[in-house]
């Protein structure tokens, strides 16, 4: 008996959720299935085939979550933030979510709407393609890695892992030696939100400072700065 794509895909991201990437096998989902591992084999070549897909997958959901956002951002920087807040959401969605999608071979062409809506978002106000591209993959890659960085912390049920207690940090070093080090703890380990939307607006305002100022694309930074500030 052949089984679909999609079904195998979603069985393997629920037990991505149970066992992680290392515990994930064919073997494992065609138990999950209830089918025998050899019917698994002519879709898939290989665990990392099976990966790819299931990366894919998660690419293909936050692309439609994305594009289907009502309203639907308007300008550069505010599309920019939320494609960054909607991807690392869809990683931690999952175990291991960001080490399964980091340098994923694309299954799913669906994903590149989300691309080309980009794209024209900036072309509109007359930013380049190639432009808008380096200001994309800079976001894109600090989710990546800021998620793999919180998963490898932080557990998809919010348990900790005890090596990144803040009180283990604090008393692993010393100080009087580096009293600067020692006190960002709850930036680097503990406070990911936060620290996450300062990441992606510094990587936004590093874009714009290379725009022409009097530019559209500009005036769109501008105005996203001042709604963020809130009144007064």
């Amino acid at each position: 008996m052949r089984v679909g794509r999609e079904p195998v895909v979603r069985a393997g991201l629920k037990l991505l959720n149970e066992v992680g990437l290392e515990g994930l096998t064919l073997r494992a989902i065609a138990t999950e299935l209830g089918v025998q591992a050899p019917t698994l084999y002519w879709r898939f070549r290989s665990k990392q085939d099976l990966v790819d897909e299931m990366a894919s997958q998660v690419l293909a959901d936050y692309a439609a979550d994305l594009l289907a956002a009502n309203p639907r951002p308007a300008t550069w920087p505010q599309w920019t933030m939320l494609s960054a807040r909607q991807l690392r959401a869809g990683l931690l969605r999952y175990r291991d979510g960001a080490r399964m999608v980091a340098g994923t071979h694309l299954k799913d062409t669906s994903v590149y709407a989300v691309m080309e809506t980009a794209l024209a978002i900036f072309a509109a106000v007359g930013v380049a393609a190639d432009e808008a591209a380096v200001c994309l993959k800079t976001v894109h890659d600090f989710v990546i890695g800021f998620s793999v960085e919180q998963q490898a912390v932080i557990s998809p049920a919010g348990e900790r892992d005890p090596r990144y207690a803040l009180a283990v940090r604090e008393a692993r070093i010393d100080p009087a030696r580096y009293p600067l080090a020692r006190s960002i703890g709850a930036t680097l380990f503990d406070n990911y939100d936060t620290t996450f939307e300062k990441g992606v607006s510094f990587i936004i305002a590093g874009f714009a400072h290379g725009l022409p100022r009097r530019g559209k694309a500009w005036l769109d930074f501008r105005a996203h700065c001042e709604a963020a500030a809130g009144p007064g």
